[in-house]
């Protein structure tokens, strides 16, 4: 590992339909054309493969790990291209009634270095007859991962993740200098929210943030939000795609800006240990509700 080479990382901003071949088409464009213009490392946006909300649809199109057609071709362009490609996420079949919504990290060599099943299942309501259940269809993971890249260690993570931030500490504290968010965040919450969650999990960590992103409105006429970002350690956007429309932003990582903000503001060596207690005002009495080690 060598944290003082600077390199070039490129998102991946991609406008998925239904099926996943045009889809693949789209993504192989893209990271073609980022690598021709420097990027070692890529990253794709989530459910790369396809976004579909019909449940048989969803199923008569999904494959497993081993048969993927999309994994397999992005494999082979990996090594073709000699670059460290992250697939933000494909849907893959798991079960015969369940998906898994599973990131991977790809080599040079063409081999995976590291997979990571997105742990919080996107279920939420946001009025005006937008809701989703992503655990309808998808079983969640269980396992937090970080791995290695030549210029540090990269923690994985997928979208609706950002929101829970004892992930990204824990990833930190285990020696992360990278966190991956690919996302397909939707435009309401984009526009509330994206932004200052990513910028966030940059800066309470001291990490680099790469988050490829969904874009516009598409087949199965779902809008997201857009905005793929490349933050640094100190909560500086380095780089940032459009609202609407796929395309490719890039900009040049220097590791050592980890150990700079680090050494400026030391929160992971500050956090402590603590108790929580509720206090009952009518009678005084404190009861532990939680604790730590």
């Amino acid at each position: 590992m060598n944290t003082e080479t600077t390199f070039v990382a490129a998102m991946i901003q991609m406008r998925s339909g239904l099926l996943p071949k045009p889809n693949l088409d789209q993504g192989a464009k893209l990271i073609r054309e980022a690598a021709a213009r420097g990027a070692s490392f890529i990253q794709t946006p989530e459910v790369s493969n396809m976004m579909q909300t019909d449940r048989i649809a969803l199923f008569e199109n999904l494959q497993s790990e081993d048969d993927d057609h999309s994994l397999a071709a992005y494999r082979d362009l990996a090594r073709e291209l000699r670059i460290h490609l992250n697939i933000g996420s494909l849907a893959l079949q798991a079960t015969p009634d369940r998906a898994v919504n599973r990131s991977f990290l790809i080599g040079p060599s063409g081999d995976i270095l590291a997979r990571y099943d997105k742990i919080h299942m996107f279920d939420i309501d946001l009025g005006g007859g937008e809701s989703y259940r992503e655990s309808a269809n998808y079983q969640p993971g269980e396992i937090a991962v970080l791995t290695e890249l030549p210029w540090g260690k990269l923690g994985m993570t997928i979208c609706y993740d950002v929101r829970f931030p004892a992930l990204y500490r824990a990833l930190a504290e285990a020696g992360a200098s990278f966190l991956t968010v690919p996302s397909a965040f939707t435009r309401k919450t984009g526009e509330a929210h994206w932004h200052t969650l990513l910028r966030a999990r940059a800066i309470e960590n001291g990490c680099f943030v790469f988050a490829a992103a969904q874009a516009g409105l598409h087949e199965n006429k779902r809008e997201t939000f857009g905005h793929s970002l490349i933050v640094d350690p100190w909560g500086t956007v380095l780089a940032e795609g459009s609202a609407t429309e796929p395309g490719i932003v890039l900009a040049t990582i220097d590791p050592g800006k980890v150990a700079t903000a680090r050494k400026a503001v030391p929160s992971l060596q500050h956090g402590r240990r603590f108790s929580l207690i509720t206090q009952n005002s009518a009678t005084n009495h404190l009861h532990l509700v939680r604790g730590s080690a």
